[in-house]
């Protein structure tokens, strides 16, 4: 493997960039990054039910967006990593340089932000994590069980049959004034207990919220 300081040692003249890849159960993201971490630009998809073929559409995607921009030419990608499920297939696929998991992916990127967060929590399509953490330390973590109860997958399915944007769902969740009892141990139970919420005259926003509690 081709070490990250040879890579950023050659001097064409363009400036240095890191991309990082994130290949879901549901979703992709592809970010382009300065040394300084600055965002040059990203891409947002869905997945395209293979790993191959989102890699593919997220790095055309990003060939268009550098394209159409005179001043993302100036930079040249030196190093490449991967997270998210299928993160060691979309490393061999694009040429990566290292692939690490969601919960160490997650602890970086928040810390970058927030230096003093201790509790990370995160809804995934496939499963969910806390992660905690002391003195920028990942010090223990739990994951539920391979079941779609508690999962992105589950709360993207049920957005879309609200016929609500799941980028919208927490701005709903937030507005209730009232969240109702949903029975989220199973999502059978759960979809069925919304319907009759739906049915009962609940609002959106009242069952959108008991939903999201029920499951985290």
């Amino acid at each position: 493997m081709v070490q990250v300081s040879d890579k950023i040692a050659k001097d064409d003249g363009k400036l240095d960039s890191f991309l990082g890849i994130d290949i879901g159960s549901v979703t992709c993201k592809f970010v382009l990054m300065d040394l300084e971490g600055n965002l040059l630009t990203s891409v947002f998809l869905r997945n395209r039910g293979s790993p191959i073929k989102s890699a593919k559409a997220g790095m055309e995607g990003l060939r268009t967006k550098i394209e159409e921009s005179g001043e993302l030419q100036d930079y040249e990608i030196r190093c490449c990593g991967t997270t998210g499920s299928a993160r060691y297939l979309t490393k061999a696929i694009v040429g990566g340089d290292l692939a690490k998991t969601e919960i160490i992916a997650h602890a970086v990127a928040t810390q970058s932000l927030y230096p003093d967060v201790r509790t990370i929590l995160e809804i995934g399509g496939q499963d969910s994590k806390i992660i905690i953490l002391r003195d920028g330390i990942i010090v223990d973590f739990a994951m539920n069980s391979i079941c779609a109860a508690g999962t992105g997958s589950f709360l993207d399915h049920q957005a879309s049959r609200l016929g609500i944007p799941i980028e919208e769902f927490g701005s709903y969740a937030v507005k209730s004034k009232n969240p109702v009892s949903i029975a989220g141990r199973c999502t059978v139970f759960a979809e069925s207990d919304m319907i009759h919420k739906q049915n009962a005259g609940y609002t959106k926003e009242d069952i959108i919220a008991g939903l999201c509690d029920s499951l985290v």
